[in-house]
C-alpha cells in the first residue's frame, strides 16, 4: 500500500518539464538534478514533495525526448507513483524499468494536496481526503515483478534473464 499527498499537474507535462534541459549538465549529479524536478511546471514542487507523494496528471504525461533520468529524479525527489490519464510510451517503460509505478486512471476527482492510498496489485486508489474511489488499469504481473525488485536491472541481477 502506497500512501502520500497528490501534486496535481495538467496535460502534456513533457520530459523537459520534468528535468529542464538547462540542467542537462547535472546528469552526472542526480541528487542535484532532483532539486530541479518539475520546476518548469511548478517552481515549488521540489521543495514541497515528500517521500511517498504522488504526481497526478492529465493526458500525455512524459511526452517528448526519452530522458531516462526523468523518472529516476522524480523517484529520488520522493515521488512514489505517477497517476495520469495517459502517459507517453517511452516514459512509461523508463519509469517501470527504474521502479517508479505508473497508473493509468481518470484523476479528475483528485485535488492538489489530497491524501491518497494506492494498492498497486489491484489498482485501487482511495482518496483519503475526499472519500473518492478510483480504479487504475492493473499493472501486468511481469511489471509488478520488476517494481518489486526495485527495477529491471536489479530484477535481472537477481533472477537472470527475464522470465514471466
Amino acid at each position: 500500500m502506497l500512501k502520500g499527498k497528490a501534486f496535481k499537474f495538467g496535460d502534456s507535462i513533457s520530459t523537459d518539464h520534468i528535468i529542464p534541459g538547462r540542467y542537462a549538465h547535472l546528469r552526472s549529479n542526480l541528487p542535484e538534478l532532483a532539486k530541479h524536478v518539475l520546476e518548469d511546471a511548478d517552481a515549488t514542487f521540489a521543495s514541497r514533495v515528500k517521500k511517498g507523494d504522488f504526481v497526478v496528471a492529465g493526458s500525455n504525461f512524459g511526452l517528448g525526448s526519452s530522458r531516462e533520468h526523468a523518472p529516476l529524479v522524480m523517484k529520488m525527489a520522493g515521488v512514489s507513483a505517477v497517476l495520469a490519464k495517459s502517459v507517453a510510451r517511452i516514459f512509461f517503460r523508463n519509469a517501470i524499468n527504474l521502479a517508479l509505478p505508473v497508473l493509468i486512471c481518470d484523476p479528475d476527482k483528485i485535488n492538489d494536496g489530497d491524501e491518497l492510498e494506492i494498492d498497486l496489485a489491484s489498482g485501487a486508489i482511495k482518496g483519503v481526503t475526499n472519500g473518492s474511489k478510483l480504479t487504475a488499469g492493473k499493472i501486468p504481473a511481469a511489471m509488478l515483478k520488476i517494481l518489486d525488485e526495485g527495477g529491471l536491472i536489479p530484477y535481472i541481477q537477481k533472477h537472470g534473464d527475464f522470465k514471466l
